[in-house]
Formats: structure tokens, C-alpha cells, sequence
């Protein structure tokens, strides 16, 4: 069911033809900023993968894949939710060597998504992944990466700003570094998401940190895969979103789990049964390089940027007919 909203008086400061003309210089602005920041390579990346190889991100746990069969090969293939392993993959067979990286287009449905201002079935992502060494596996290095990564949507802001002086979005660079047991400690009566509310009104931009694993309380701030991110060097970027008076999450990244957070975290899920999978083989047998990756929300970004309402204002999906109704109510047009 659509929780989808419109703020009061919103009306887009961009044309429809305003509007795709941005998005092109947003995506080829922050591509360059990212690659530079990161020292990172563009390179292509399937948009659909074998489930045997068990290198589908599995999300939360929950979500259902996108499932076709091919005539050819007699079996099934499952259109991917993110890039998360087979990035890591890809730089063990390219080579890739330490402290060098790659981004990536990653394309996906989701089909049981919520529909919400933030939330399609379509799923765009500047997928990226990078070499790191034992010196760097680090929560130091972690930090520094994510300042990156702030500086350059920043910057990519400040240049769209310039461009459209009619786009009333101001971001700030500094960015507060915060755990969700901090945060669970400092708001205990509040869930999770009303937390984020909460503390980025008063930061702005904010790195929260720790995700997957049992909080004091015996809950979680949120899911995580066992088998991508360390749960105790990974986070998500958050920035205050003055259209929609929110927290609003941009990327979810981290450092990737070694042989040793992999058999905890398997254990810990109650996901055992993946050991048996070839890339998790490789990886607790330790033939995969240490690596730190994320996603970085393209329809997210822009939507931020350009200060729209909705993410059907950036991007094309199908939506359902209370959320068309909606926004058509309150004149927004949905791509």
C-alpha cells in the first residue's frame, strides 16, 4: 500500500525538460567526482545472475528476486539485487590491485518494495568496490572514504545550484559519525527510523554505523546480508532532506567481511547453508581480496539535488493507483 505524501505547497523548482537536463549533468558530474575521490575505473556488470553461484545479494533476508528461465541454458537466472558480491568477484578476476576500485550502473527490481516518496520497484545505483589492505581494513579508513563520498555530492550540489539558482538544496560537508547503539542509547523510545529523524534535524550529515546486528535492546537499527558487509565496519549516509523534512539515506556501504566476520555472521543469521556457495567458499578459504564497497542511490542523488518530493519525479517505474492519484492531486508528474 502507498505511504507516499506530498508536502504542503511543494511545487518542483525545475521543468519536466529542466528536470532531465539536470539529471545528465548530475550523473556525469558525480561519476567524474567519485571515480577521482575513490580512484576508481568504470566497468560493465550484469544485470542478471546464476542463483547457484550464490552471488545475488540477498538484502534483508526476505525480499523475493526477480526470477526468469533461459531457453538456451535450461535454467533459471535471477535478475540481481545489488552488485554487493560479484563486485568483489570482479576484482579478484580482473587483478585489480590494492588501493584501485570500480563503479558501476547497477540496475534492479525489487518488486517487494514498499511504494513510498523514497521507494520503487526500479532500483539505480552507482555500484563501486575497492582493494584495501589489512593496514586499511579499518574504521579510520572507513571514515575517510565516507568524507569522500560526501565531498563529492557536495560539490556535485554546489555545481547544480549554480547551473538551476532556482534549486533551494544547501548540504553540508561535515559529517557526524554516530553508532546505532549511540543512537538507540540517546533516543531509547524511539524506533529506529525516528532516531535518524531526530539526530540528522540537528547534524545535517550524518555516517550511522553498525548495521545488522542485535542492539542492547535485542533489536536491530536494521537489516544486513551476513555475507557483504562487517556489521561492525559499515554504515549508512544520511543527509537532512528539507522538502520532506526527513533523515534521507543516499548510500549504504562498508567494509566487506573477511573469512573471520563471515563464519560469525553466517552462524549468527542462521545462514549456514550458504558456506556450500562457491564465492563464499573462496571467501572463508581467504582467496578473495579485502575489499570496502556501497551503493550510492543515482534516483536518490538527483532527487536530493534537484529538491524534488517524490522519486517518480527522477526516475520511470510503475506505481500503484492511490500514489498516481496523489501526486496528480497535488500536481506532480510522475515520469
Amino acid at each position: 500500500m502507498s505511504k507516499t505524501f506530498i508536502p504542503e505547497g511543494y511545487k518542483s523548482p525545475l521543468s519536466l525538460y529542466e528536470t532531465q537536463d539536470a539529471i545528465g549533468l548530475i550523473k556525469r558530474s558525480f561519476e567524474d567526482k567519485l571515480a577521482l575521490a575513490l580512484n576508481l575505473k568504470r566497468i560493465s556488470a550484469p544485470l542478471f545472475v546464476d542463483p547457484d553461484t550464490g552471488l545475488n545479494d540477498d538484502l534483508n533476508g526476505v525480499e523475493r528476486p526477480v526470477s526468469f528461465d533461459i531457453l538456451e541454458t535450461k535454467k533459471d537466472a535471477q535478475v540481481v539485487h545489488s552488485l554487493a558480491k560479484w563486485k568483489r568477484m570482479a576484482l579478484y578476476q580482473y587483478g585489480f590491485p590494492a588501493g584501485e576500485g570500480l563503479y558501476t550502473d547497477m540496475n534492479a527490481i525489487r518488486r517487494d518494495e514498499e511504494m513510498t516518496n523514497l521507494h520503487s520497484v526500479y532500483v539505480d545505483q552507482w555500484d563501486w568496490e575497492k582493494v584495501i589492505t589489512p593496514e586499511t581494513r579499518n574504521k579510520e579508513y572507513l571514515k575517510e572514504t565516507v568524507k569522500a563520498i560526501v565531498s563529492a555530492i557536495v560539490d556535485t550540489c554546489d555545481k547544480i545550484t549554480k547551473v538551476y539558482p532556482s534549486i533551494p538544496v544547501k548540504l553540508s560537508k561535515e559529517v557526524r559519525f554516530i553508532t546505532t547503539q549511540e543512537l538507540e542509547d540517546m533516543y531509547p523510545d524511539k524506533t529506529p527510523k525516528e532516531r535518524e529523524d531526530a539526530y540528522l534535524k540537528k547534524h545535517k550529515t550524518a555516517f550511522i554505523m553498525e548495521i545488522g546486528d542485535l542492539l542492547k535492546s535485542g533489536e536491530k537499527h536494521d537489516g544486513r546480508a551476513p555475507d557483504y558487509d562487517d556489521w561492525k565496519l559499515n554504515g549508512d549516509i544520511l543527509f537532512w532532506n528539507d522538502v520532506l523534512g526527513r533523515a534521507y539515506e543516499v548510500s549504504s556501504m562498508g567494509i566487506r567481511v573477511d573469512p573471520k566476520s563471515l563464519d560469525e555472521q553466517l552462524t549468527k543469521a542462521g545462514c549456514d547453508e550458504r558456506r556450500a556457495f562457491p564465492f563464499h567458499k573462496m571467501l572463508l578459504e581467504g582467496k578473495l581480496p579485502l575489499t570496502m564497497g556501497g551503493g550510492i542511490g543515482q534516483s536518490r542523488v538527483c532527487m536530493l539535488l534537484l529538491g524534488k518530493a517524490h522519486i517518480g519525479e527522477v526516475q520511470v517505474s510503475i506505481w500503484d493507483n492511490k500514489t498516481k492519484k496523489i501526486c496528480k492531486d497535488a500536481g506532480v508528474s510522475l515520469l
